[in-house]
């Protein structure tokens, strides 16, 4: 059983309160064993926040916990990944291998950091899944993060498909619908994925906000639909219910459509909303400038590279050009602004 302090004397960073009390009876704890030294990301805790990630990882290639881990720890961020798959590359390839977690392997880890008072974080990451058992799994340890602290966020990118076809059993629609959003703080669902979620048909920048606002009447007080096609052209619809008695604010952004299709995008634009909207957490329309504008930035990167190898880009999905883009990602210049609607 972790044990936990009271909530006394706080030390509150970009919209997080952490106990002092608490760090320091973990710090004290481990001083005292003779096996090891006090783990810093908790003893002394960086001004972001600790970042549990459970997502999809691949040896080659930028797609899950590849896409969004280290994103995150260029921002600030310490992150523990935990890859709810494990394979040889994305599954976009002709061929892949590799290997599967399952309900009671995720659980298992969860109890190994918690019998050693390691299960402390800010937040929670969550991305591809592909089965009702996982799914019911990370509920639980949802549940565990938040009995030991109270304040997680947990931000969810609800991974279901795009253009019209799932990538995931159908079932998982209904589990992320009634059980998943309610316990959500954020959610960040492209269009497909908000139509699946609230049976709205969005044709249009009124109907994004009113899946929004359904979106929150369900639970997340922030909502990102990352991409709407509307005439042809490319909009985030954002919102943020500060108050649950109160109408959101919401804002757009109007991004352009690159000619070509890459993979991990919306694993790394999900980290970069969490890590954006974390220092700036009264103003996700800021944060949505500064992650658009980090990610198109990349992505242009990534269309130039592989033109100047002579690759037509356009013949095939394209690797990220994530550590080449590091700059972009620690300080992006703002290309891309939000529009609020009244």
């Amino acid at each position: 059983m972790l044990l936990r302090s009271p909530r006394l004397g706080t030390s509150s960073h970009s919209g997080i309160s952490i106990s002092r009390e608490t760090h320091i009876f973990r710090s004290r704890s481990l001083r005292n064993s003779e096996m090891s030294p006090p783990l810093l990301s908790l003893a002394l805790p960086s001004e972001t926040g600790r970042v549990l990630s459970i997502q999809s990882h691949t040896v080659q290639g930028y797609v899950g916990n590849k896409s969004a881990v280290f994103p995150l720890q260029l921002l600030g961020y310490d992150v523990d990944p935990i890859n709810s798959v494990q394979f040889s590359n994305h599954t976009g390839k002709p061929s892949f291998k590799g290997q599967v977690l399952n309900g009671q392997q995720l659980w298992e880890l969860i109890e190994g950091l918690e019998a050693n008072n390691l299960l402390y974080y800010t937040h929670l990451l969550t991305g591809y899944i592909g089965s009702v058992s996982f799914l019911n799994t990370i509920l639980e340890v949802v549940n565990k993060l938040r009995s030991i602290n109270p304040k997680l966020i947990y931000v969810c990118d609800p991974v279901l498909g795009d253009e019209g076809k799932l990538y995931v059993p159908s079932e998982l629609v209904s589990v992320y619908r009634e059980k998943v959003v309610p316990v959500a703080s954020m959610l960040t669902p492209n269009q497909f994925e908000a139509e699946q979620l609230t049976g709205f048909r969005i044709g249009s920048e009124r109907d994004g906000r009113e899946a929004c606002n359904i979106l929150h009447a369900a639970g997340p007080s922030k909502v990102v639909i990352t991409s709407i096609v509307i005439d042809g052209s490319l909009h985030l619809i954002g919102s943020h219910q500060k108050e649950k008695d109160q109408s959101p604010e919401q804002f757009k952004i109007v991004i352009p459509k690159i000619p070509a299709y890459f993979t991990g995008t919306g694993d790394l634009m999900t980290s970069l909303l969490l890590g954006w909207s974390n220092k700036y957490p009264d103003n996700l329309d800021k944060a949505a400038e500064l992650a658009v504008s980090s990610l198109q930035a990349l992505l242009q990167r990534t269309l130039n590279d592989y033109r100047s190898a002579g690759y037509d880009p356009q013949s095939s999905s394209l690797e990220i050009r994530l550590i080449q883009s590091q700059d972009n990602i620690r300080n992006p210049q703002v290309a891309f602004k939000a529009e609020k609607f009244n």
